[in-house]
């Protein structure tokens, strides 16, 4: 999900009455929600599609769980005492326990994958021991809709704060309401990824993607791992994947096996010019086909027939 949104899910559960257990706790619960995002810096040492492969994975597995609260609580603690120590600590500031630093810490960075697991793109929950991506199919990956439930709940929550009404119990009812918009979310997913009559190919595998701002609704994706693919009437992909040596494509070029690594649903396109592309169909889209897509060079390829 967007950072946005683990943003106010961190403030909310601090305006639960967490933060309140300890000094320093709300950045604990905001900066842990968004912390595994850290391998965003990939993009200062990889190129091209090596991203796709790269992120939601390490700093989004056990260990990092672990370890990130860890790092974040013991900043968090030196920064208390160097202020502290600098005269400039404010005053109305809770005393510092590091033991709740930590845990909420912890909690913040333990939401992260929770909710990058419930969209489309994946995220692999059990790195670095196993490399399997997970999906949830639940939510697009910026849901306003959340946006705009969580920030009205998070104003109203610190509205009733400042007044000295209970402001714990509001915060609770809207994080009540997310799990519950959610829920139904997960449901229309379920039921519309098991409903049977689907019959544009053969799919041994079928997602129900949510769009971007009507989430009652779902973009119908069918796959086979033949490489056939259709998003609701229109088939896409007019190669098999078979016409192509995808093992020795990956093996010269990192890229490719990046892409390969992280695609769900991979489909091939020939050009009108010849040229090969190699796309995934949960984000078969002209207008981001330089982002979610990568040539194949045509040696690798059988020759079109004819």
């Amino acid at each position: 999900m967007d950072n946005l949104t683990h943003s106010l899910v961190g403030a909310l559960i601090g305006q639960t009455g967490l933060k309140k257990k300890t000094g320093l706790a709300m950045p604990a619960l905001i900066i842990g929600a968004n912390l595994p995002d850290v391998d965003a810096a990939c993009f200062f040492w990889l190129e091209g599609t090596e991203h796709l492969g790269f992120r939601r994975g390490i700093t989004h597995g056990p260990p990092a769980m672990v370890l990130l609260p860890l790092i974040l609580a013991g900043l968090l603690w030196g920064f208390d005492r160097w202020q502290t120590s600098r005269g400039k600590r404010p005053e109305g500031r809770l005393p510092v326990h590091f033991g709740w630093l930590y845990g909420l810490a912890l909690l913040g960075c333990l939401t992260h994958p929770a909710l990058d697991w419930m969209n489309v793109y994946g995220i692999r929950l059990l790195e670095p021991f196993s490399s399997q991506w997970f999906y949830g199919d639940v939510l697009f990956i910026i849901d306003v809709w959340l946006w705009a439930l969580m920030g009205l709940g998070l104003w109203w929550s610190l509205r009733r704060e400042k007044r000295g009404d209970d402001w714990r119990k509001a915060a609770r009812v809207v994080l009540a309401g997310v799990l519950a918009y959610i829920g139904v979310q997960s449901y229309i997913t379920w039921s519309e990824e098991n409903w049977e009559p689907y019959d544009m190919i053969e799919a041994d595998v079928i997602i129900a993607s949510p769009p971007p701002i009507a989430s009652p609704l779902r973009d119908i994706v069918q796959w086979n791992e033949d490489g056939w693919a259709a998003i609701g009437s229109d088939v896409i992909g007019n190669m098999l994947l078979s016409e192509c040596d995808l093992d020795a494509a990956r093996a010269e070029s990192s890229q490719i096996d990046a892409f390969l690594f992280w695609s769900r649903t991979p489909v091939l396109d020939r050009q009108a010019d010849g040229s090969i592309f190699l796309r995934d169909a949960r984000f078969y889209d002209p207008r981001t086909q330089d982002r979610f897509s990568i040539e194949i060079p045509a040696e690798f390829c059988a020759e079109p027939e004819g």
